[in-house]
């Protein structure tokens, strides 16, 4: 784990840059491998969506075997590493209001390739306004998708694919986006569209959803009204007039009507009593500001009163709101929320979407892909790509024209780790830095700190190329303008955490061609460690068996401590080459050591047998080798059948499954007791799914998933500074579990109340 210590040609491109802030190829990226087309034109913004495939350079290792070398030279290492081009998906949505649509049907016109496309589903009002330009610009025909349909597969997609994808809204709260965990089960739900008018539909499977109610009364009626009151005829404009508006200066409220007496009826003085009350008795003129305010509220507590009523009738607790009404504006979230929770007493949930504008070209997408079966595989978002959510603050966030969103095609599905006691109310993430400013503060000027160094190793991996330090200087800038958002902006992609921080630099990196800037690093040190393996088996061998428990306990220790990602760590390896596995135990904390559960751990390994280990394996080299599988091996010699689980794609110095398999079969060739657990299937490598340093067990390989529960698993060993106490540090299992890092990071150790170097050894049983 860690701690951090081309541009468009031809004239309707050009008249795009002039009306834009992005380049046109930074916004509609990836044109010329543009595969199929969807959009959704509302009243006022466009959304395009748009499936691509991406060639992307990723790391390889294999064998020397395999290719017939000799691998028992000292100087060889134990495998090759070559750098080879993977075709990935990634669907592309990019929104940007109607003004704009020639000009960016005329740029795509331009810089489409792909001939093989004939058809764009389109869904929205617009569709129909448009379909002629459409056709004449993209010579592709338009088929129209039933706005509902669209709606609520694009709701679907988003809820099952994206984390922190559904917020609540805090008024008064620093920030006042509280995101949801992701819910197993989606279903079912409510999902109230605030167009022109209201729709109400209750979504009770994938397939399977009616309409079940609405309003004329709804964003349209908003528009409209707010036209004829404030002589103000853009929509934008109108929410920006209400922001600065008083209600209470047009509203009647409870205590105009009723006076102190109010108390005695059990009602808030606060509480509207009549929309714009005040102006039939009073002789002046109002601004335009409350007025526009209090036609908001009236409207917002209309819809939410409305959608509270029929989520009681239908027996539903969550509601999701959409449409352009919404639009992120706070004071329509708010009043929103505060009907929803006044009405129900609290029991049903106002909901909002990060994505919430996409969901029609999402679904008008979706139905156009169908042959291709889209459902069947998991997605991720592409933070590297996506704009995030904007602040509603105008300081913060000016206009914002184009807004963006990628979603990468992950290789396997995902699935929830069956052993969790509680998959809904399940939080990977130990410390939420968009709640904890000084942790905020702290981790972003650590990362922001730590870039010069990832450049570095990000060039220095790439010696043969000739743009490694351009493209590594793009990365610089672009991480760089991440973290500046993220400053501003916490909740710009749902929690911020140490991990999305990782993962979002793990993505920039990606995106310019650095797939694994730590293989070379993790050969060497593979191949060292592999050599000192008979030794350190010789010497746990000669030991007692209680003397061997906590040898291993302290191997599994101090392997951890090889983390490239902790700064003090990787500035010890740097100064001193000669740094290794006895060094690492020397370092580690005395015991008793800051969390010590090793007693009750020791005492459980004197009863029966575990049936299944899952152990979920961090660094590369040492780590791994001399430190989790003699562990493994202990676990085997009892009689535990053992899954290891390694990282399917490269993070810092993380091991991957494909070097976990090399480093095996070399372990198992010394060894026989892996040897024969390997041929006999007692011991069984898999991948998690992720290429992350830290470990989200709701989003795990469905494979892995599936043998978890195929197999029995009664106890789960997670280590690392990033699996185990960045992630899961609080996560409940339905199993026994190990949780053992060392504290590399200072300011994290003070957090804890420990020091450099602390020990975790957090051994947990489930309650009866």
């Amino acid at each position: 784990m860690a701690e951090c210590g081309a541009s468009g040609s031809g004239s309707s491109g050009d008249s795009l840059d002039k009306s834009i802030t992005l380049p046109p190829d930074e916004i509609f990226r990836n044109l010329e491998n543009a595969k199929r087309f969807a959009i959704d034109i509302g009243g006022s913004l466009t959304k395009l969506a748009y499936y691509s495939t991406v060639q992307h350079k990723v790391a390889r290792v294999r064998s020397f075997e395999s290719s017939g070398r000799d691998t028992e030279q000292d100087h060889e290492p134990p495998y090759e590493i070559s750098v080879q081009e993977e075709v990935t998906a990634r669907l592309h949505f990019v929104k940007f209001e109607n003004t704009y649509i020639e000009a960016c049907l005329d740029f795509i016109k331009d810089h489409l390739v792909n001939t093989e496309t004939k058809v764009i589903q389109a869904t929205g009002g617009g569709a129909y306004k448009f379909k002629d330009l459409i056709e004449e610009k993209l010579r592709l025909k338009v088929d129209k998708e039933d706005v509902m349909t669209c709606l609520i597969k694009g709701c679907n997609f988003v809820l099952r694919n994206i984390p922190h994808e559904a917020f609540a809204y805090q008024k008064d709260s620093d920030p006042e986006f509280r995101f949801q965990t992701n819910h197993p089960d989606i279903f079912p739900y409510l999902l109230v569209n605030i167009g022109s008018g209201v729709s109400i539909v209750k979504v009770e499977t994938e397939d399977r959803f009616e309409w079940v109610g609405g309003s004329s009364i709804g964003g349209g009626t908003f528009w409209g009204l707010g036209a004829l009151l404030t002589k103000t005829k853009k929509f934008d404009e109108l929410l920006h007039l209400a922001s600065k508006g008083q209600h209470t200066s047009v509203d009647m409220l409870v205590q105009d009507v009723y006076g102190g007496a109010h108390q005695t009826l059990g009602l808030s003085g606060d509480l509207i009593a009549s929309s714009f009350g005040k102006s039939a008795a009073a002789d002046k003129e109002f601004s335009k500001e409350d007025m526009a305010k209090s036609l908001l509220h009236m409207i917002s507590n209309d819809i939410g009163q409305l959608a509270c009523l029929y989520a009681k009738l239908h027996c539903l607790d969550r509601v999701y709101f959409g449409g352009f009404f919404i639009r992120g504006h706070p004071v329509t979230m708010r009043t929103i929320t505060y009907s929803i929770n006044f009405f129900s007493k609290g029991e049903v949930q106002a909901l909002f979407l990060r994505h919430e504008g996409y969901l029609g070209a999402i679904g008008a997408f979706l139905k156009g892909a169908e042959q291709d079966n889209p459902n069947q595989y998991s997605w991720g978002e592409n933070y590297a790509g996506s704009s995030g959510l904007m602040s509603s603050s105008p300081e913060l966030c000016p206009t914002q024209r184009f807004d963006l969103l990628e979603m990468d095609r992950l290789e396997r599905p995902l699935a929830n780790l069956p052993l969790l006691l509680d998959p809904s109310s399940y939080v990977p993430d130990t410390v939420d830095l968009t709640d904890d400013a000084l942790a905020r503060k702290y981790w972003l000027t650590c990362f922001e700190e730590a870039l010069d160094g990832v450049v570095k190793r990000a060039v220095a991996s790439q010696p043969g190329s000739v743009d490694a330090a351009e493209r590594a200087e793009k990365f610089r800038q672009k991480y760089w303008r991440k973290l500046q958002t993220l400053r501003h902006q916490p909740f710009a992609y749902g929690t911020l955490t140490v991990r999305s921080l990782l993962d979002t630099r793990e993505h920039c990196l990606n995106e310019f061609n650095f797939p694994d800037p730590y293989s070379k690093v993790k050969q060497k040190e593979n191949g060292v460690a592999l050599k000192c393996f008979p030794r350190v088996i010789r010497c746990l061998d000669a030991l007692g068996w209680e003397e061997r428990q906590l040898a291993l306990v302290k191997g599994l220790l101090a392997g951890n401590v090889f983390d490239w990602g902790a700064k003090a760590v990787s500035d010890v390896l740097e100064s001193d080459p000669q740094f290794g596995f006895e060094e690492a135990k020397s370092k580690l904390q005395e015991r008793p050591w800051l969390v010590d559960s090793y007693g009750k751990w020791l005492q459980r390994l004197k009863g029966p047998p575990h049936k299944c280990a899952l152990i979920f394996a961090d660094n590369s080299g040492i780590d791994v080798i001399l430190g989790v599988f003699p562990f493994v091996r202990e676990l085997l010699s009892r009689g535990t059948e053992v899954i290891l689980a390694c990282n399917s794609g490269p993070a810092l110095n993380d091991v991957t499954y494909c070097e976990s398999l090399i480093v095996a079969e070399r372990i198992a060739a010394m060894d026989p007791v892996v040897h024969s657990a390997l041929k006999e299937e007692r011991l069984l490598l898999m991948q998690t799914g992720s290429s992350s340093p830290c470990l989200d067990l709701s989003r795990l390989d469905k494979g892995l998933a599936v043998l978890v529960r195929e197999r029995g698993a009664d106890l789960v060993v997670i280590e690392g500074m990033g699996r185990a106490v960045h992630t899961n540090y609080y996560a409940a299992l339905r199993c026994e579990s190990l949780k053992l890092a060392v504290i590399k990071n200072p300011w994290l150790a003070e957090r804890l109340g420990g020091r450099l170097f602390s020990v975790i050894f957090k051994y947990e049983v489930p309650a009866e």
